[in-house]
């Protein structure tokens, strides 16, 4: 029997060892085996690929619009082309389903990279004209250059999707650090993007926080893009602003979910059990922290458990929601929260290991909780949703803004002026309405206060890789 493969680094279009060829394990969550060694890269190695993205810029900088898009289309069908590879690849990493990474990521992604595709041709600017007698000026939306990407592992290949497809439509270069625990499908990305790409368009480099200190702390990238926690942002922000790199943070989230007492229980629950277990609750928008109307509170809380204990969790391969946590450290952070639960808190069903072997864990709800508790203020990361009973309007607002996030957040009631007054008040960057986490490559995902800035997807996110630069000429010269 064959031993576990050993993943390279991507760098100036091939495959590249690491300078000192050191290699750390990489673990199936299903089995707790490792299936493969990956490449810890340092210094040396960080230089070389952003060496490569900085010498591919100077002609990829010049790449007309049209050629860009073209590029992208190309990749999207050779990713389509190659979906099975791509969602085996994956689920190996990751334990996701395959049947739901095939069915909901891998359109996602698709769409992302066309929309990115057809973005590059309509970049909107003001027209020239003469805001001073004698001269003329315009405006030029240029590519701000090498980009250095960090990616998490809860959507490896779709978060990846949403850097490089940006950035690559806008003229710059890019060096990607994907999470240490989830590299592979980010370099399968690597290859296909390498045969339609010039040598060192798309560099990635494996490895784990030092080597991510080591991207953003270089001299090359002129932009620094991170997906993740708080403190990896935090880290990220401080180390750039040494250098006054500009940042793009999406990081944490604490989606308050307010169903209103003129909410369909039933139907509220259905809906947000599959938004907060799905991926395993493993997702920044997860609807996990529910606040309930006093009328609504009881029925709402027995359907949601109803739908937690039905909701099935397992291997790839079976027909189940989510699949386990993404590694050990992970299992023990999401248990640890629930072990740690206040006395008034009241576990009603989960809160507990689900299967002998692997990162599983069970559907889980918590009831009883008051807004200062710690799992109510802080991200969880699993599958595990709170609720809380609120009084009036004002309360539940006040709750759903009491947190350090400010990502997503969800609506659920008949009333629509209720509706629309509530989601002008939620700090959040998103606000949905009787439904939580549909998106869309048109719309923007981003947060404020501690979950960043800047956006993916969207108009909005593709600016965010480009650059504002004002030409005025003197007509007499």
């Amino acid at each position: 029997m064959s031993g576990p493969r050993t993943l390279r680094n991507f760098v100036g279009g091939d495959y590249a060892d690491t300078a000192e060829q050191r290699t750390y394990d990489l673990v199936d969550p299903v089995s707790e085996e490792v299936f493969a060694k990956a490449p810890l890269s340092r210094e040396h190695d960080v230089d070389a690929a952003l060496r490569a993205a900085a010498d591919a810029f100077e002609t990829w900088r010049d790449s007309t619009p049209a050629e860009r898009q073209l590029a992208l289309f190309r990749i999207a069908e050779d990713i389509e082309r190659r979906a099975e590879e791509f969602v085996k690849v994956e689920s190996e990493n990751t334990g996701k389903p395959l049947g739901l990474t095939m069915s909901e990521e891998i359109p996602m992604a698709l769409d992302a990279v066309r929309f990115f595709a057809g973005a590059a041709r309509v970049l909107e600017g003001r027209s020239a004209g003469e805001y001073m007698a004698g001269h003329t000026s315009w405006i030029r939306r240029e590519p701000v250059g090498v980009c250095g990407q960090v990616t998490p592992w809860n959507y490896p290949m779709l978060m990846a999707v949403w850097k490089w497809a940006p950035a690559i439509a806008a003229g710059n270069t890019v060096v990607l650090k994907p999470s240490d625990t989830t590299p592979a499908s980010t370099l399968l990305t690597a290859e296909i993007l390498a045969e339609h790409l010039p040598p060192g368009v798309f560099n990635v480099v494996c490895g784990d926080r030092d080597t991510g200190r080591a991207l953003v702390a270089h001299p090359v990238p002129q932009m620094v893009s991170i997906t993740g926690s708080v403190r990896a942002g935090t880290e990220v922000a401080t180390a750039a602003a040494a250098d006054l790199k500009r940042t793009h943070l999406e990081l944490g989230g604490k989606a308050p979910v307010i169903v209103f007492d003129d909410a369909d229980p039933a139907k509220a629950a259905a809906a947000i059990a599959e938004a907060g277990y799905f991926n395993a609750g493993q997702d920044c928008t997860a609807a996990t922290r529910v606040l309930a109307g006093p009328g609504v509170h009881d029925d709402f809380l027995g359907a949601l458990v109803e739908e937690a204990k039905g909701t099935v969790t397992g291997p790839p391969d079976e027909d189940v929601l989510y699949g386990p946590l993404n590694n050990a450290d992970q299992f023990t952070k999401v248990s640890g929260f629930v072990d740690r639960l206040p006395g008034h808190a009241e576990v009603l069903t989960g809160g507990r290991r689900a299967r002998d072997r692997g990162y599983f864990y069970s559907p889980t709800v918590v009831s009883g909780l008051r807004q200062s508790d710690e799992i109510v203020q802080n991200e969880v990361f699993g599958p595990v949703i709170t609720v809380q009973r609120f009084s009036d309007e004002d309360e539940a607002v006040a709750w759903a803004n009491g947190v350090e996030y400010g990502l997503a957040s969800s609506v659920w009631t008949t009333d629509h002026g209720r509706a629309l007054r509530v989601s002008r008040r939620l700090d959040f960057g998103c606000v949905w309405i009787n439904c939580h986490i549909p998106l869309v490559a048109e719309m923007p995902h981003g947060g404020f206060k501690h979950s960043g800035h800047g956006k993916d997807l969207s108009m909005y996110g593709f600016d965010d890789y480009t650059r504002i630069k004002h030409v005025m000429s003197n007509h007499e010269e």
